[in-house]
């Protein structure tokens, strides 16, 4: 069965060329322009892994809230997040908003397949890596509810909402999560899942 990609990318040339390459891969690319173009897509059809720019038109967080617009639709597929202007804030942010892989351009398409194939397995064992980590990790039922929240993606404050506790609760049992599991940030945590 043929994969299905949405790809984001306000640079028309580069939209089309990616495109093409996926399409001859033997994917099928859904295409948009913009977030509402792409929005738009995502509410009539379904895919797979969404490759989205970061900075479209004048917006340089376009593709970031595209992702959380996307989540707040309930979809679930990965984000592959490609810019030109990978700076440290950017890059932090994809992967906090729980982008699944960053490719910084110029890159390939033999780059980028790799990438697709990578964030599609994942995605399919995510569930079975999750409870690999549990088995391995003493997490309290609070602990395992709120680290499958940072895989979902969410925000601190967001987990906060879920869960209706206040942001500083949330906030202690990231910090215990984290320590349990003997990493520093959301990225190495999520790197617990599928280690390179």
């Amino acid at each position: 069965m043929t994969a299905t990609l949405l790809l984001v990318e306000d640079e028309d040339d580069t939209r089309d060329l990616l495109a093409r390459a996926l399409d001859r891969a033997g994917f099928r690319t859904l295409t948009a322009a913009s977030v509402d173009a792409a929005l738009s897509v995502a509410r009539s059809a379904e895919f797979e892994v969404v490759i989205t720019d970061i900075v479209m038109g004048a917006d340089d967080l376009a593709g970031l809230k595209l992702m959380t617009e996307l989540d707040r639709l309930g979809i679930r597929a990965p984000v592959i997040v490609i810019t030109a202007f990978a700076d440290v804030h950017r890059v932090k942010t994809a992967l906090n908003q729980g982008a699944a892989y960053f490719l910084e351009k110029p890159f390939s398409v033999d780059d980028l397949l790799p990438a697709i194939e990578r964030v599609r397995q994942a995605g399919r064992g995510a569930e079975a890596a999750i409870q690999r980590l549990f088995e391995r990790v003493e997490l309290t039922d609070k602990e395992r509810t709120v680290a499958r929240h940072l895989f979902d993606g969410l925000s601190g404050s967001e987990i906060a909402d879920r869960e209706n506790n206040s942001p500083r609760t949330i906030r202690q049992h990231i910090s215990q999560i984290y320590a349990k599991c003997g990493v520093g940030s959301r990225a190495e945590f999520l790197r617990l899942l599928f280690p390179r």
